[in-house]
């Protein structure tokens, strides 16, 4: 290929490509703006536009929030740059505006040179306002050492925590006053559903999903004897000299002064609740009815009767108080039973998600939900919600009990492998108990003990102290 050379005329003056103006009628050169236009009479225009007048703050400082008018080193720098120029209509400016940004790039004058140093400079303002020193990030982490976080430090808990004092996280099972752990109980293999201490009685009794219903020694904290359900436990219950178990399609039935043992049937799967009231025994079963026991012969002393049905979910907890039997239900609701006729009398459906737990205490009846509540009752005419506690987390269980100044406390299980302790009425919380899995088991028992069984089998026992007394962490 043949290239041709471009002779410049000997008469024309040596001006450079990029000031020369263009004969052309008042059109700016697009190729010129670029920087790229080489011919030596083009027809348009190569002369660089005025800067129309914008304000600088709305071409390039509105993305700096921080900057406000009262800092003078800004408005000394845009006072500066402003020119007075003719007004103009919006569109017109708009599209000047652009023009004007895009020769500043092909062009760098002493003007444009301006705006960058200003534009850097109230940019750095910005950035000395907005980004924090070494000094305060150090404050903040050192603060943040200081606090410990409400959380079981997991290195710590399986002995490998090297930071000692230095951990945010806590190196104890439990945080709060008044209260201690006396003992572990470790033999179960699998969660434990369930655990009652009967009335009059030095033995404590646990129940699993391992299969087991483990009795121990409360003066020595061994494990005295096992009975191998054969099945999972879904429950443990006791009421006088009676212990039951909830297993699938059965309940087993211990009379512990008479040693009698019976196996109930309980043709309606799993056994998840059980409460005796009017001299009836219920259990609640995974397929939404509640089966009822009458009182029989003493050869034969418990007689199944007709269930209770109107739940559409899995009945997983029950409660009896006065002349009334309540339920609460994986459908959500709750509903009331008169003893007397068996009839269901009243259906509550305040909650939005699983009912896991039912109390009575005093004149309330309190519940508490998997959609992170704990709802207050009250009798007027019908029950209705008087209070909601609401909390960050799922609530698996209630118990209550009364510390050593005999002031009722709540003790709430709840989905992060905690047990809240609250103060009633207020719901100030008074202290916390921790575990490597969810505790799905707590029960009150006397003397100031409470007892916690959690997801790795682990059933722990728990006193109130007397006030001022200091209590060791563990």
């Amino acid at each position: 290929m043949a290239f041709k050379a471009v002779k410049r005329p000997a008469n024309r003056s040596d001006i450079s490509v990029y000031s020369r103006p263009g004969p052309g009628g008042g059109a700016v050169c697009k190729f010129f703006q670029q920087g790229k236009c080489t011919r030596i009479e083009c027809r348009f225009s190569h002369v660089v536009a005025p800067t129309p007048l914008t304000n600088p703050r709305a071409l390039v400082w509105t993305k700096e929030e921080t900057i406000t008018r009262r800092d003078k080193n800004i408005e000394s720098i845009v006072t500066q740059q402003t020119v007075a120029t003719p007004k103009r209509m919006p569109g017109l400016q708009s599209m000047a505006t652009q023009k004007s940004i895009v020769t500043q790039k092909s062009m760098p004058s002493q003007q444009s040179l301006a705006n960058k140093q200003s534009i850097a400079t109230q940019k750095s303002i910005v950035t000395q306002q907005s980004i924090p020193t070494q000094k305060s990030i150090a404050t903040q982490k050192n603060n943040a050492i200081l606090k410990p976080l409400e959380k079981v430090c997991n290195f710590w808990a399986n002995g490998k925590c090297m930071k000692g004092d230095r951990c945010p996280y806590l190196h104890s099972w439990f945080c709060g006053d008044g209260f201690s752990m006396l003992a572990k109980l470790q033999d179960h293999k699998k969660t434990v559903t369930g655990i009652v201490l009967p009335e009059g009685s030095s033995k404590l009794y646990s129940a699993s999903k391992d299969g087991t219903v483990r009795i121990w020694d409360c003066h020595t904290g061994h494990c005295g004897s096992v009975i191998n359900l054969g099945c999972e436990a879904g429950c443990l219950f006791s009421k006088g000299p009676w212990v039951f178990a909830g297993a699938p399609n059965v309940v087993e039935a211990w009379n512990i002064q008479t040693n009698a043992a019976f196996s109930l049937s309980a043709p309606a799967a799993q056994v998840h609740a059980m409460e005796v009231g009017n001299e009836m025994l219920f259990a609640g079963t995974q397929e939404g009815v509640i089966l009822v026991w009458k009182d029989g012969p003493e050869d034969n002393p418990f007689q199944l009767a007709a269930p209770l049905e109107g739940h559409t979910g899995a009945v997983v907890c029950l409660k009896v108080e006065a002349d009334r039997l309540y339920s609460g239900s994986v459908d959500h609701t709750i509903r009331a039973w008169d003893l007397n006729t068996l009839q269901s009398i009243m259906t509550l459906n305040a909650h939005s998600d699983v009912v896991t737990s039912l109390i009575y205490w005093g004149q309330f009846l309190i519940s508490c939900s998997l959609d992170c509540t704990i709802k207050v009752w009250a009798e007027k005419g019908n029950l209705e919600a008087t209070y909601t506690h609401t909390q960050e987390h799922g609530l698996l269980g209630l118990s209550g009990v009364a510390d050593a100044e005999a002031k009722p406390v709540l003790l709430c299980s709840c989905k992060d492998n905690s047990v809240r302790l609250y103060e009633l009425p207020s719901f100030a919380e008074r202290g916390r108990l921790f575990a490597k899995e969810e505790v799905g088991a707590i029960q009150v028992g006397p003397g100031g003990l409470f007892f916690s069984g959690d997801g790795t089998g682990l059933l722990s026992v728990w006193k109130w102290v007397e006030p001022g007394l200091k209590v060791e962490s563990s």
